[in-house]
């Protein structure tokens, strides 16, 4: 198995689960898209794989006032037959998947079919506050490291992804105490199709103000980007082709504005802020979902929005940008 091979984890497996991320978290276990974090529709931790458990441990968490300061480690040895995961260019034999945030109750020896509970979810330190409870699954080969954080092989969703446009507009549909959700934009096929908001790549970008140039247009690839906008460092940009999504090295648009650089499928944010009605506010958090709604997540906990607030959100180029990391 190479060391830049990527796992493929099947349309099946992400439609039980109905919404996915590679790149929305700051931790270098998702370093160039190498994990992909898989939010249930309950509070039951589910298995990503189909396999026997080699080991759980119990590990220590940055401590945060609403969080568990302890996390769990679930390795699985994959039967990749049964879970309907390939690995490119090469066999899968001695897989082993990592899961995190779920409280094992499943021992060393059991076996697993995907879909299986492991345990209960839970909210470790390692979560931000606005980010909702989900199953973490990264790859290695069992002769790699296993506990170590970084070192994972880049994931694939193997599902096609529509981008859908989104004017930075709409109305605040959801509030909790660090983020507000927004109506729009609106999923074009709830159930059928996964889909996210879009952002086109480029291969030119005017010499003055780094935004795209309109004359290039043509060249542009519309894509769906994922992760925060642009409180994490890095992001991504995905497409139809579920291994490396945007083959061009190039600049990211979003919203009239150059927020990025894509090399492949990996983006770096450049240094701008996130506006909403005029305050800057942390973020965005972008995801791919089968629906029913895709609408934008504002995170901004020094930010207050109201259910029923209208809302225009807009990029702009910053001295000071917000990294959490």
């Amino acid at each position: 198995m190479t060391a830049d091979a990527a796992v493929h984890v099947p349309a099946s497996t992400l439609r039980a689960y109905g919404r996915f991320s590679l790149y929305n978290s700051p931790y270098p276990a998702h370093d160039a898209g190498s994990a992909i974090d898989l939010y249930p529709q309950d509070d039951v931790g589910r298995s990503p794989v189909a396999g026997v458990v080699r080991e759980t441990r119990t590990v220590r968490a940055p401590g945060k006032p609403y969080a568990a300061d302890e996390e769990y480690l679930v390795l699985v040895d994959v039967d990749c037959e049964r879970s309907g995961i390939s690995v490119e260019e090469t066999d899968a034999e001695g897989l082993v998947a990592r899961v995190l945030h779920v409280r094992p109750e499943v021992e060393p020896g059991d076996e697993v079919a995907v879909g299986d509970p492991l345990g209960p979810m839970i909210r470790s330190g390692f979560f931000a506050p606005w980010v909702a409870n989900h199953v973490h699954v990264g790859f290695r080969r069992a002769e790699q490291n296993l506990h170590r954080a970084g070192g994972s092989l880049p994931v694939a969703a193997d599902v096609d992804v529509g981008p859908v446009s989104w004017d930075g507009t709409g109305t605040v549909v959801e509030v909790g105490d660090t983020y507000a959700l927004l109506d729009s934009p609106t999923h074009p096929d709830p159930g059928e199709r996964f889909a996210g908001i879009a952002g086109t790549v480029s291969r030119a970008a005017d010499a003055t103000t780094g935004d795209p140039s309109p004359a290039n247009d043509d060249a542009a690839t519309r894509v769906v980007l994922d992760g925060g906008l642009a409180h994490y460092a890095a992001g991504g940009a995905l497409g139809g082709d579920p291994s490396a999504a945007v083959a061009d090295r190039g600049p990211v648009s979003f919203l009239g504005r150059h927020v990025g650089d894509a090399d492949g499928r990996d983006v770096a944010w450049r240094d701008i802020d996130v506006v909403a009605n005029g305050d800057r506010i942390t973020g965005l958090s972008l995801f791919v979902g089968l629906g029913p709604t895709i609408g934008a997540k504002l995170v901004c906990p020094d930010r207050a929005f109201e259910v029923g607030e209208r809302v225009e959100v807009s990029i702009r180029e910053s001295d000071d940008p917000i990294r959490l990391g």
